[in-house]
Parts: C-alpha cells; structure tokens; sequence
C-alpha cells in the first residue's frame, strides 16, 4: 500500500493511541442510558394511562394511589436519566478526545475546527448544535483508509436525531412544569414518550458511531498507513 502525502505535520508530541478501552467503556455507559430510556418510557405510558383516567372523570382512592405511584416513578426515571447521562458524558469526551488527538496525527489537514472545541463545542451555546457533529465527521474523514470517499450517513443519522430529541425534551418539560389540568399533563407525558422514544434510536446509533469509528482507527494503527512508523498501542 503506497503511503498518502501529509501536507500537514502532526501536532509536536502528539502520538496515537488505541481508543479500544475508552469505546467499550462509553458504548457500556450507552447501554445504560438506553435501558433508563426504556424505564422512563414506561413510567411516560403509566403517566399517560393515569392521567387519561383523570381526564374521563375516573375518582376514587385508587386513583389517588394510582396517580402518586405514577408521579413517584415519572420523577424517579428523570432522575435515572441524569445519573446515566451526566456518566455517560465524562466517558464520551474522554473517548472523543482520544479519537480526534489520533485524527491530527493522521491527517492534521482534514480538520475544520482547533482541538479544544472537542470539549467546547458541546458546552457552547448556538454553536453546539453544529459544532460536535463537524469534528465527528472530520476526525471520520482524517480516520479513514487513504484516498477513501468521506460520506457520513450514520453521523448525520445520529446528530440529526439527537438534536430532535433535545426539542422534543425540552417541549415536554416545558409543558409538563406548566401543565395545569389532567389534560395538559397527559399531552406533556405523550410528548415525553416520543422523546425517551426517540432518544434510544439516538443512543443506538451514537454506538455505532463510536464503534466504527474506533475500529477505522484501530486499522489506521495496525495497517501501517500512517506518516511515521506507528508506536505500539497504549
């Protein structure tokens, strides 16, 4: 395999290293986030099939049971929800760091963005609804085998979804701190299912971003394509 010119140098010090660790690590904590995804959406329908009760006229003690046992979990799902994803977000720029650092040495020429809006750019506001997914693509291109076609369907999936997900979160909190009838309530769970719905299509997808990222870059490592003799994988 002929190796590719780099007209750009790698950054001084700057060496690869295997992010096989870290992408376990972050597609585990996914895992988890789907899974209290999954919770939340039956504490959503729950929420739902209470409130639709109210709405019809439903009276009683039981549907005061009904109604607390409802409310408990909903809040409880919320809060799962924040553990997973605050968890999740430490581990997933560790990983994300790892990869663009290795993008650099690569091909420093195919990055749009200086590496510290690795971790701004999703901190930000405006431009962390484009920026992330600008770095995740280019460290796409900079990973691939040389001379490849770029093209990113799979990130685009997975940012687009992610950033409907975020609207819809956002909508339904909204509505449901506002709400003021049964009515209003059972609209603002509704909106909240498709959210939690919508956010494990996006955290499946954000796994096969992370592991086929992490193997394009683990084949960059082992295939000797590569501007200098490549070290052995930390």
């Amino acid at each position: 395999m002929p190796v590719p010119p780099y007209p750009h140098p790698a950054p001084p010090g700057a060496w690869p290293r295997s992010p096989a660790a870290l992408a376990r690590a972050t597609a585990v904590l996914l895992g988890l986030v789907i899974a209290t995804d999954l919770f939340a959406c039956y504490a959503d329908l729950l929420e739902m099939d209470v409130t639709k009760d109210l709405v019809d006229g439903a009276v009683g003690g039981d549907m005061v049971d009904r109604a607390d046992r409802a409310d408990d979990l909903y809040g409880l799902s919320g809060i799962l929800q924040g553990v997973a994803l605050v968890a999740t977000i430490v581990v997933y720029l560790c990983w994300l760091w790892r990869v663009r650092v290795n993008a650099e040495v690569f091909d420093a020429s195919r990055h749009r963005m200086r590496r510290g809006w690795t971790i701004g750019g999703w901190f930000c506001p405006v431009v962390n609804l484009w920026f992330p997914r600008r770095i995740v693509a280019d460290t796409w291109d900079a990973s691939g085998p040389w001379g490849a076609r770029s093209g990113h369907p799979l990130v685009n999936a997975w940012w687009t979804l992610w950033l409907v997900d975020l609207f819809l979160d956002r909508l339904a909190d909204t509505r449901s701190r506002r709400a003021e009838t049964a009515q209003e309530l059972y609209e603002a769970a509704r909106v909240m299912l498709l959210s939690d719905a919508l956010d494990i299509v996006a955290a499946v997808l954000a796994v096969l971003v992370v592991v086929r990222l992490s193997r394009l870059q683990e084949w960059k490592l082992r295939s000797g394509e590569m501007p200098f003799p490549a070290p052995a994988l930390g």
